[in-house]
């Protein structure tokens, strides 16, 4: 490992005063993934910035009915807030369904938000890849590959998103409060993350120095019911093959409204929006349901390793909708 300084930021302004200062800087949160990435010696940095002890704790209703999460919430506090769990059940179904008890009670928001989209090739740095070290190469388009994106991959990387928190995130239209040396912004979570095209070390649209603050969730419009479901080759502490979010509202037996996003499947998650274009308006039916999600997998692109969750994928969407019109999943 290499070695590196540590400082304690005591407010949000010394906090991105540090980072700004040092190219070699990093936050240090929960540490859950960077803490990993050190060992490895993926992640080099020259200076370990603690944010840990920053007022962004809280979980706040906001006056529009929305609800404002601090980014240094831990993960299971979020999963466990009532305020949480009535209104958004899609989102603390996707946070108990990530990784284990223990680091869910050391993960925060931010940081799970800020997780590397990654592969085993590139937490291995005797292999080559394009993520680590730009230009080196794509180990993966070669090799073990079914864990891969089927979605808005490129040459120059597969790896999908590994969050649940965040795929959930997507399908509430979360917004990322952030601030940094030129003051604060807010970022919708759809253009937050990026796809990899020819840049894949670039996970966000984050600058160097900013820091994610806070994520506000808009509310749900009434009637709209939401469910999180992952498929993973383990019951527990395993990243998603495929997982869906869903927000549906249903009248009549016509779909009013939804909204869909899909985790395991793209470098970022992945907003679902021709399944959703494909059913507001048609009837919750099965046939909707399967013809939405084949709309959208459509454009998708598999290699050899993970063929398989293209039906995996259609399959998942299917039983999460039929489940949210109160149908027993087949």
């Amino acid at each position: 490992m290499k070695p590196f300084d540590y400082r304690r930021a005591d407010d949000v302004a010394a906090a991105v005063a540090l980072l700004s200062r040092d190219r070699e800087a990093v936050f240090l949160g929960g540490g859950t993934n960077l803490v990993d990435h050190l060992r490895l010696g993926v992640a080099t940095p020259g200076l370990l910035v603690d944010i840990t002890r920053l007022p962004l704790d809280r979980i706040e209703e906001l006056p529009d009915g929305g609800v404002r999460v601090g980014g240094t919430v831990r993960n299971s506090d979020l999963a466990a807030d009532p305020l949480i769990r009535e209104r958004y059940p899609v989102l603390s179904q996707a946070l108990l369904s990530g990784a284990s008890g223990q680091l869910r009670n050391l993960a925060t928001t931010g940081g799970n938000l800020l997780q590397r989209t990654r592969c085993v090739y590139f937490q291995d740095v005797t292999t080559a890849c394009n993520k680590r070290v730009p230009g080196s190469g794509c180990s993966a388009l070669e090799g073990y590959q079914r864990y891969h994106a089927i979605l808005g991959a490129s040459p120059d990387c597969i790896a999908t998103h590994p969050s649940d928190m965040a795929v959930a995130m997507a399908v509430l239209d979360a917004v990322v409060q952030v601030t940094g040396p030129d003051g604060e912004r807010a970022v919708p979570l759809g253009d937050f993350h990026r796809l990899p095209g020819d840049e894949p070390q670039h996970d966000t649209v984050l600058r160097h120095g900013e820091l994610v603050t806070a994520m506000d969730l808009p509310a749900l419009p009434d009637g709209m019911t939401s469910l999180y479901r992952k498929v993973r080759d383990r019951a527990s502490y395993a990243f998603a093959l495929v997982s869906v979010a869903a927000a549906l509202d249903v009248r009549d037996g016509v779909v009013a409204d939804v909204r869909i996003a899909l985790g395991g499947v793209a470098h970022k998650p992945w907003r679902a929006a021709r399944a959703e274009r494909e059913l507001r308006g048609a009837p919750a039916t099965d046939d909707s349901f399967r013809r939405a999600a084949e709309a959208e997998l459509s454009a998708a692109q598999p290699v050899a390793g993970n063929a398989f969750k293209v039906p995996l994928a259609r399959n998942t969407l299917v039983a999460t909708l039929r489940e949210l019109t109160g149908r027993t999943p087949r």
